[in-house]
């Protein structure tokens, strides 16, 4: 048993991640730069998020009367791992005074309904609401009953009275935590895993315009505070240094915003040339193989986003960070080549491994969207009797047929 719960506490600090002040910042704004009454009278929750270190937590209360928001939740799952090591505003967890019998620290629930000027200095900043807090003046900060997490009867009691959730979900629980927001028909901006698209769970609801990415940062580098002794990769940590962040930080380049708000980013169209002219001067595409019919779905192979044509009108295979520049006015989402139910045109027998041209038994890989190739060359392939090579996830789309 021991054992077990080294392990479960080594994977949850593994699984924390802290965003940035600045990348909350950019993300809300672009709501409010295309609806200035995104947050006005609602209830944001942010549910995966502990009071003492959110960042998400600092915005809101920092921009509370700003944003018109009508009261803000945040809940934190058991004691925070870097206590006191963003904000230290609220002292440790150890100050909140235990009921008999329970634990000294726990997880906590705080409620924001109303933010002022505690101190007379004409400013508004965190040391008024930790006042506020302390004196009890129409805010709430108690321990919770259980351990916070987002599956708990008590915080999915707080989840049915918000309007908006916000926050960084555990990755490693990102399908559960989406389903549950649908299922109680929430408005949310969360953070996941670019991969997270091809889930199985995940991509009908961008397909059918359930879900979208969010306004900023997609698949670009965003820096992550993480707990002391949690696994990072040297080179992100390098890579968060070099961005300004020296310490227990990491980067994820994979990171993405996840929404069901709108925003005026969605909506702005590609610039796009015709198939002639991006053969011609896209220098992605020199010595690239590009615009090849799959060789098993009724597609062409699309590598760049940027390398869309314009006069292509039947069905294009598209990288999935397409869709951090998906309008839906200017595309229509097919399906995908990963559990969507696009079928394929045509199935294979073996799953044989061709390396450099060398032969090797294999029951890894998936055969996805695969080219057609002349020959075995450099690179992993196929052998299904000539050689075919796998691409990464591919979405489907088509261009939306402009109104006569």
């Amino acid at each position: 048993m021991a054992n077990n719960n080294l392990t479960s506490a080594k994977k949850a600090k593994n699984d924390e991640f802290y965003t940035q002040y600045s990348d909350i910042q950019k993300e809300i704004e672009a709501y409010l730069e295309y609806d200035p009454h995104t947050f006005r009278g609602k209830v944001v929750y942010s549910n995966c998020d502990d009071p003492f270190e959110s960042n998400f937590f600092r915005y809101f209360a920092l921009n509370f009367n700003r944003l018109g928001l009508r009261q803000l939740i945040t809940t934190s799952y058991k004691p925070s791992p870097i206590a006191n090591t963003q904000l230290g505003l609220f002292g440790d967890d150890k100050t909140i005074a235990p009921a008999k019998g329970r634990p000294k620290i726990t997880a906590n629930k705080l409620i924001i309904n109303e933010v002022s000027d505690m101190d007379g200095d004409g400013a508004f900043n965190l040391q008024d609401v930790a006042a506020q807090l302390k004196a009890n003046k129409n805010n709430e900060w108690v321990p919770l009953e259980g351990d916070g997490d987002f599956r708990s009867p008590e915080c999915v009691e707080l989840l049915k009275q918000a309007d908006i959730i916000m926050t960084n979900p555990p990755f490693s629980h990102f399908r559960e935590y989406v389903g549950q927001l649908v299922k109680y028909k929430k408005r949310f901006v969360i953070i996941g895993n670019m991969n997270a698209i091809t889930y199985k769970e995940i991509f009908p609801l961008i397909k059918d315009d359930k879900l979208w990415l969010g306004a900023t940062g997609n698949g670009n580098d965003m820096v992550f505070a993480v707990p002391n002794g949690a696994e990072i990769a040297e080179s992100d940590r390098q890579k968060a240094a070099r961005l300004g962040y020296v310490g227990d930080y990491t980067r994820l380049g994979n990171s993405c915003w996840f929404t069901n708000i709108d925003h005026g980013h969605r909506h702005q169209p590609l610039s796009l040339m015709t198939m002639e002219d991006n053969l011609k001067f896209n220098k992605k595409l020199q010595g690239k193989s590009i615009y090849d019919h799959f060789d098993n779905y009724e597609a062409i192979e699309v590598s760049f986003t940027n390398a869309i044509p314009s006069d292509y009108d039947s069905v294009m295979g598209v990288p999935i960070s397409f869709l951090d520049k998906y309008s839906p006015e200017q595309f229509e989402i097919i399906g995908s080549d990963a559990y969507d139910g696009t079928p394929a045109t045509k199935k294979y027998a073996k799953k044989e491994k061709v390396v450099n041209g060398k032969r090797m038994k294999s029951n890894t890989g998936t055969m996805g969207c695969v080219i057609k190739r002349e020959e075995y060359g450099a690179g992993t392939y196929f052998d299904v009797g000539y050689p075919v090579q796998a691409v990464y996830k591919r979405i489907f789309i088509k261009h939306r047929k402009a109104a006569p």
